[in-house]
């Protein structure tokens, strides 16, 4: 018996192989009642194409939309970089936007129709482990702070960034690494801009602006749902409330920084204004832990590797993880064996991620940019060279498993 702790995107997708492969699994979500809660999210084409493997490839495609592009520009709004993604680019399968709320009740209603009744159930939070030989045992509360202890052959704590599973290996880790940016977040309704189907990057590491629509278009009205981001970064020794990561945000905060950002193809501050409501986060990682795996205990997601939300990979990289872990155990068999090779190949790979978006990732041509000119040029070329751009998109491509001639004839893990 596998247990899980965390219900997120990870969590059931871990879960879904793991039944695919024949063994059982008990996974255990603190949330009483899950809801399609939260804003916009990419999945890269090499997460994609285990959601085809899994049978979820129609199912993702009626919530979501293939990007077409994605597009850097300076402050000022001149494009800097464009490339295709996803099928456009040449990979077999496409990169979808897609409402992260909407993708994970998707994976929750695979669950509930593919695994045995009662293998998955809400209201309990995981709050520890202890082991013993060939079991573990998981420590449970409910919000009442009803305690309970469920035994299996292993578990996977995939209960986010602020996991009790990493906790309790890691007690001296304190809490999650603020670098000075902060996030506002929302959805406004509106016509799409570029290709109607672009993820856009605009500004530079102290003040950014991201967006890129998660619906189709209404015929009727032309519009769809847009998610972006505005990001401030002050400096780290500032105050903020860093450990609220879903509190609502006050336009005054942000705003007035942005309404001059009135680009021939987005006004910015129109767009903010459209949101029905906006959220705050600090934008948090976690440094790169020196072991994910205590006997028949590990770690998968944002539990093993929390990352800066650059280069869309969080959700595409825990997605990999659990369909990787799926391979090792049904190779090697439920040992502890089967978590340290999985260890072996996952922790290497998302170390060098967290520290490349550390560094802003492939966002650093709009750092340059920002550093040679202000923002402001008449031709690109001018101010970065065509082997800079090339450079910059095809390492971190390299880095994070989305080189398309590499993915494209990699064999399937699963």
């Amino acid at each position: 018996m596998i247990l899980i702790a965390g219900g997120g995107i990870v969590g059931l997708t871990l879960a879904l192989t793991a039944h695919s492969l024949g063994l059982k699994v008990r996974l255990f979500e603190q949330v009483d009642r899950p809801a399609p809660l939260g804003v916009g999210i990419n999945l890269q084409p090499q997460a994609v194409r285990e959601m085809v493997e899994m049978g979820l490839g129609d199912a993702l495609d009626s919530i979501g939309l293939r990007i077409r592009e994605v597009a850097y520009f300076s402050k000022r709004g001149h494009k800097i970089w464009d490339e295709p993604r996803g099928s456009w680019a040449g990979y077999n399968w496409p990169q979808y936007s897609v409402h992260r709320g909407e993708f994970q009740m998707m994976l929750l209603r695979a669950a509930q129709m593919r695994l045995p009744a009662g293998s998955i159930e809400t209201g309990w939070k995981a709050t520890g482990f202890s082991q013993d030989g060939a079991t573990v045992q998981l420590h449970l509360q409910d919000r009442a702070g009803n305690s309970r202890t469920e035994s299996g052959t292993m578990l996977i704590g995939c209960d986010g960034i602020h996991s009790a599973i990493r906790a309790q290996m890691h007690p001296e880790e304190g809490p999650p690494v603020w670098g000075g940016a902060v996030l506002w977040r929302g959805t406004s309704r509106a016509v799409p801009f570029l290709t109607g189907a672009s993820m856009a990057m605009a500004g530079h590491e102290w003040q950014k602006f991201v967006t890129y629509p998660i619906s189709q278009t209404d015929p009727g009205t032309g519009e769809a749902m847009i998610n972006w981001v505005a990001e401030l970064k002050y400096e780290a020794t500032r105050q903020w409330n860093k450990e609220d990561y879903n509190r609502p945000g006050k336009l005054a905060d942000f705003l007035p920084a942005f309404e001059d950002w009135q680009f021939h193809w987005l006004d910015v501050p129109a767009l903010i204004r459209k949101a029905d409501k906006v959220y705050e986060f600090p934008m948090v990682d976690r440094d790169p832990l020196p072991f994910w795996t205590q006997g028949r205990v590990t770690l998968a997601g944002d539990a093993a590797h929390a990352m800066y939300p650059i280069g869309s990979n969080g959700a595409s990289q825990g997605i990999l993880d659990a369909r990787l872990l799926g391979r090792y155990l049904r190779d090697q068999g439920l040992s502890e064996g089967a978590l340290e090779a999985y260890e072996a190949e996952r922790r290497p790979v998302t170390t060098r991620i967290i520290l490349a978006n550390r560094s802003n990732g492939p966002d650093q041509v709009m750092d340059l940019v920002e550093q040679r000119c202000d923002g402001e040029f008449g031709d690109v070329t001018e101010v970065l060279s065509a082997q800079e751009l090339h450079d910059t998109a095809s390492s971190y491509k390299q880095l994070v498993g989305t080189d398309i001639d590499g993915l494209n004839a990699r064999p399937s893990i699963l």
